[in-house]
């Protein structure tokens, strides 16, 4: 989203933030700081926490998606922001690559006083989003969460409305809220002070009772869009970067994605065999076989490893070959992975210590478990090795 809003030319932004956020913040003081990273000239990234707010509500987190806009909608009296006319909210949550302005305009051109993006659905994946329903002009007039069975079928609307051709509509009579919204700006803060002043959500709470008093139009997207919201859907999506052809690429230089920038060293792959992934900068690759996989940066494996279908994220600093060599000495495990160890459906968080004959592989399909004290946690079957975890020599999960 971030990405997104600087191709798009908007350069005003708040990111609201509430548990844990400290590696975020980190990252958005790196990425988006006039002069080191992205240039913002007369705009502002700004990141307001929960904890922020004076009054009874700063001694509470956020308690929902429209909750935590309230919190802070005094912003918008500031003489600099009584100018703006519509404020769009995103989830952070969210991969994709859009034009926001196409969104304003057709905001615009509808006169609406809230718009929802919202993408065509086959019955397929349907049930597993909220629906919404239009009207010949695309207003939205219903909502649904969820919806199984004959509800799913009333959900059913005609996408040619939205633009798709005959055969598309066919084959996707459904719209599904991306969780996208664009207010005008008098009417966000009337929504959230007046009118629905306990409702925290906008999703399902504030936007469906909109819809009965204000004109609230749909906005098809019709592209690549994936929540990465989940330990499941965080995985996939980072591993579906590795196909070919993938379905969501970074090789756009008209729209690049924006990050961190790290001034690291190319890679250094010695008789390694790498299939189908992707490998970041500044690692070191030592006859090794990877399939499928990603390589974060500053990334360490050792001579004879097998990575298949995981994510490594990498490491915040190198350890230098003295140091190294001085944890081994003492029978401790460095930072990246040791010789011939094995793993599979995986997810390696930062600076993570895997020692040499390790075997991670969940083959007795477990799809949940805890082990805090071991740094390893199940997810949906996905085996996750917790940030700064120690798996010593010889274990097997």
């Amino acid at each position: 989203p971030m990405s997104n809003c600087i191709n798009s030319g908007i350069n005003k932004i708040y990111i609201l933030t509430q548990f844990n956020s400290q590696s975020l913040n980190r990252h958005l003081a790196r990425t988006y700081s006039l002069g080191n990273g992205v240039n913002f000239g007369d705009g502002f990234v700004e990141v307001l926490a929960a904890t922020q707010t004076s009054g009874e509500d700063g001694k509470r987190w956020f308690q929902g998606t429209a909750d935590a806009v309230r919190q802070f909608v005094w912003l918008f009296e500031d003489a600099k922001l009584r100018h703006i006319e519509n404020i769009l909210i995103l989830s952070g949550d969210h991969l994709y690559r859009m034009d926001y302005m196409d969104f304003l305009q057709r905001h615009v051109d509808t006169n609406a006083d809230v718009s929802v993006s919202c993408l065509p659905m086959d019955e397929s994946r349907a049930s597993d989003f909220g629906l919404m329903k239009i009207d010949g002009r695309g207003r939205v007039n219903h909502f649904m969460e969820k919806p199984k069975g004959e509800s799913l079928k009333s959900m059913q609307v005609d996408t040619t409305v939205l633009g798709l051709s005959p055969q598309e509509a066919s084959l996707s009579p459904y719209i599904a809220s991306m969780g996208i919204y664009l207010f005008k700006t008098d009417v966000l803060l009337k929504l959230l002070r007046s009118k629905y002043p306990h409702s925290n959500d906008f999703g399902s709470e504030i936007i469906p009772m909109a819809a009965k008093d204000y004109n609230v139009q749909a906005y098809l997207f019709n592209d690549y869009w994936e929540d990465i919201g989940t330990i499941k859907s965080f995985y996939d999506a980072n591993l579906a970067l590795a196909d070919q052809p993938a379905k969501f690429h970074f090789y756009d230089p008209s729209k690049p994605i924006f990050t961190s920038p790290r001034f690291l060293p190319p890679t250094k792959i010695e008789k390694c065999r790498v299939v189908k992934s992707i490998v970041s900068h500044g690692c070191f690759l030592n006859e090794c076989n990877v399939e499928h996989s990603i390589i974060g940066v500053r990334s360490r494996l050792e001579s004879g490893p097998e990575l298949v279908d995981t994510m490594m994220m990498g490491a915040d600093f190198y350890q230098t070959e003295a140091e190294i060599a001085a944890i081994l000495a003492e029978g401790k495990v460095p930072i990246g992975i040791g010789r011939n160890t094995k793993i599979r459906n995986c997810i390696i968080d930062k600076n993570a210590k895997i020692g040499k004959d390790v075997v991670i592989a969940n083959t007795e399909g477990v799809w949940e478990a805890d082990r805090p004290s071991e740094g390893i946690y199940i997810r949906s079957s996905i085996t996750v090795v917790a940030k700064n975890a120690t798996i010593p020599d010889g274990t097997v999960i």
